[in-house]
Parts: C-alpha cells; structure tokens; sequence
C-alpha cells in the first residue's frame, strides 16, 4: 500500500506540475522518490521476497508469486533507471512537462493494484517445475520479526552512515535464507 500511495502521489505532484507550469510540484515529486518512495519499493520488494521464502508459496512454485515477482523485479528497476531520471531533469527544470512520467507512475500504482489481486485470488496452477509434494522448513520463530526490523535497519544505515539507500540488510538476509533453507531441506526426509 506505501508503494501504490507514493505512486499515486507522484503521478499527483506531476500532474499538477504538468498542468499549472509551476516547478514545484517536480521538485517535491523528486524529493518524495528520493527519500520515501525508494525505502518504501525497497521495503515491499524485500518482504515480498522474504514472504515468498518463508512460506509454503516459494518463489517458483506457483505462476502467480513467479509474476509478482517479475513484475515487482521490474517496477523496481524501471523506477531506478527510467523514471528517476527523468524526475530529476523535470525538478531541476532541465526538462518541461513529460507525459511519460505520469503514465508510468499511473503504470507503477496499477502494477501494485494487479500484484494485490494476484495475492488474494491466486490465479493459475502450479509451474511445471514445481514439487508436487515439497519438503517445507519452517522458519526459525523470530524470523517474521527480523524481517519486518531488517527495512528500519537499511533505512537507518541509508540515512545515519551511507547518505544514499543501500540496502545491506536487504541483501544479505534475500541470499543468508535461502541457503539456511536448501540446507535444512535436505535434512528433511522426502514424502513420497
């Protein structure tokens, strides 16, 4: 939901800039994406991850969390290399009214809207690569509470040691996990 409501933000700020001529409105749009959206999209992409992971649902089990994940691993990047870039030229005034901008973050908060139905009715079976009967781990029990902590953690070496996002936190725990997992896996007995 912090994701969509940026999003739409954004596409606000932008279309008030758009349409009045006024600079402003890019100029708190750019701000928004610099300090709250990135720490936001960042946040949802990794507990997305992290849910995905920890539960039954993997990531490649089913069609519906493999396209949320392709469509979040998208968002994400066409926010940093394609709409970042233009934000900036139209707040620093480089460049006037862009209509891209605000069908791509009209885009970015139906993208969201989409990835919550999918969440909800969970369309589509199984992929054909998935275990019909997987051997799950459950996850340590304070994990759930180490990963809602791990996005404060990046937020706060972003701003108190970086200056910029970096989110350590993030990496280490999306890569430490799954390897923790595969290696209990195989401790599990097969059901046959």
């Amino acid at each position: 939901m912090s994701w969509m409501s940026q999003a739409l933000a954004l596409f606000a700020l932008g279309a008030y800039s758009a349409v009045t001529g006024d600079g402003a409105g890019y100029r708190m749009a750019h701000l928004l994406d610099n300090q709250v959206l990135l720490h936001f999209a960042n946040a949802s992409a990794f507990t997305g991850l992290m849910l995905s992971a920890m539960t039954k649902w993997g990531y490649f089990r089913y069609w519906w969390v493999l396209i949320k994940l392709v469509v979040t691993l998208a968002q994400l990047y066409a926010g940093i290399f394609l709409l970042g870039p233009r934000l900036s030229a139209l707040a620093d005034g480089t460049r006037h009214a862009d209509p891209v901008l605000l069908g791509a973050t009209l885009l970015m908060a139906s993208a969201v809207a989409f990835q919550a139905w999918l969440s909800v009715a969970k369309p589509w079976k199984r992929t054909p690569w998935a275990e019909a009967r997987p051997r799950t781990v459950a996850p340590p029990g304070w994990l759930p509470v180490f990963v809602l902590l791990v996005p404060v953690a990046d937020v706060l070496l972003a701003v108190l040691v970086f200056g910029h996002p970096a989110p350590l936190f993030f990496v280490v725990t999306a890569i430490a996990y799954p390897i923790w997992r595969a290696r209990a896996r195989r401790r599990v007995p097969a059901v046959v």
